[in-house]
């Protein structure tokens, strides 16, 4: 099952790519120069825990627009996502810990978080190791795109602590 979820990576990569290539508010008419003026820089911490498949692929994608639009307003993001909860069983690579009808989308999920680990603004994406163990799932067994941390709380005050706003969507 784990080779089936890699086999379709490459395929998911090219689907995620076309549908994130949307057109975004920016792009629309729209902007944020109001809240954006001045700011050459924004420093954000997601703490992601939506455990149903595509709730979560929107949130990423969403996410993405919102670094894609910045860059094209001239504002350098730097997101940090961080991966807890319920989201634990969709960002990991065991097909059996993933429900049935979940499990097209959690492809999905992973080509998006490897295409957004390399993506410009986008400094880290942290599955907590305390929910991994919550959730029953294992570390070795987390998309390679994210590197497992050892408590995503401790992880969120530390960005806190060092500029970056807490965003839970």
């Amino acid at each position: 099952m784990k080779r089936y979820l890699h086999s379709f990576l490459a395929a998911a990569a090219l689907a995620a790519a076309t549908v994130s290539a949307g057109t975004s508010a920016f792009a629309a008419g729209y902007d944020d120069h109001d809240a954006l003026q001045g700011a050459k820089e924004v420093k954000v911490a997601f703490d992601i825990t939506a455990g149903e498949a595509k709730a979560l692929l929107g949130r990423l994608n969403v996410i993405d627009e919102t670094r894609r639009s910045l860059i094209e307003q001239g504002v350098t993001p730097h997101f940090i996502l961080s991966f807890r909860g319920p989201a634990t069983k969709l960002v990991q690579t065991d097909i059996s810990k993933i429900k049935p009808e979940d499990r097209e989308s959690a492809i999905k999920i992973a080509a998006k978080l490897k295409e957004m680990r390399n993506a410009k603004g986008v400094e880290s994406l942290e599955q907590c190791a305390v929910a991994v163990r919550e959730q029953g799932t294992r570390a070795e067994d987390v998309v390679p795109s994210v590197k497992v941390v050892g408590n995503a709380w401790i992880s969120l005050m530390a960005y806190q602590n060092r500029g970056y706003a807490y965003i839970a969507p």
